[in-house]
């Protein structure tokens, strides 16, 4: 497929009062466009026909969007919004939703994060917190290091006095094939600081259970 054909999908975007910017690295869309056209031949369907005409290109540029988060510094996302305050209590920014692809089959795995800090005479600005675990989540991934891998973030970055980070997930390579478990929930956490006393672990457990609204 052209790389005009290729602007011309993306540049469609203006659709009921919705406009939807997108980024994309076309010559890579159209490599990837061609092997996902192949790996429809060799599953048994007819890449020609109408429906799936433009499958392949869609396919590509769904890749690059579920993996965007290889082309952003998660540190960096935090640096730009890094204010002095003495505030020494948490802070925690619960129920973000999380999407990414287990690196296994590269299949879904979704559900939300929680993540907490206790500032020591720095915050963050509170929208860089799920930026940031976006910019991890939108990866090839395993639950166990996008959980760490937050935490690690924070801590190197802000220098607090403790993080925590707690993930909640389905994964639909457990869902769809394998054991095929439906109400399965992975649930996967991380602590430094402050957070490995028992007490402040507790609190901050109690918080992301609790309904405060």
């Amino acid at each position: 497929m052209s790389n005009d054909r290729l602007k011309e999908m993306a540049e469609i975007n203006l659709m009921d009062g919705y406009e939807k910017i997108d980024n994309y690295n076309y010559e890579n869309i159209e490599k990837l466009a061609g092997h996902y056209k192949a790996i429809l031949g060799l599953i048994g369907e007819n890449a020609d026909r109408e429906g799936l005409l433009d499958t392949p290109v869609r396919v590509a540029k769904a890749m690059q969007f579920f993996t965007h988060g290889y082309m952003l510094d998660p540190d960096e996302i935090l640096k730009s919004a890094i204010f002095k305050e003495d505030y020494k209590q948490m802070v925690l920014v619960k129920n973000i939703e999380i999407y990414s692809l287990c690196e296994h089959h590269m299949v879904p795995f979704f559900g939300k994060a929680h993540v907490a800090y206790i500032p020591d005479g720095q915050i963050v600005g509170l929208s860089k917190i799920p930026r940031v675990v976006d910019a991890y989540a939108r990866r090839l991934q395993v639950q166990e290091r996008l959980t760490t891998e937050i935490k690690d973030c924070m801590q190197r970055t802000l220098n607090p006095l403790g993080v925590a980070v707690v993930i909640e997930a389905n994964h639909m390579c457990m869902s769809m094939r394998g054991i095929q478990k439906q109400n399965a929930v992975t649930t996967t956490s991380d602590f430094t600081g402050e957070f490995m006393k028992e007490a402040t672990r507790e609190e901050f457990i109690h918080l992301i259970g609790a309904d405060l609204h």
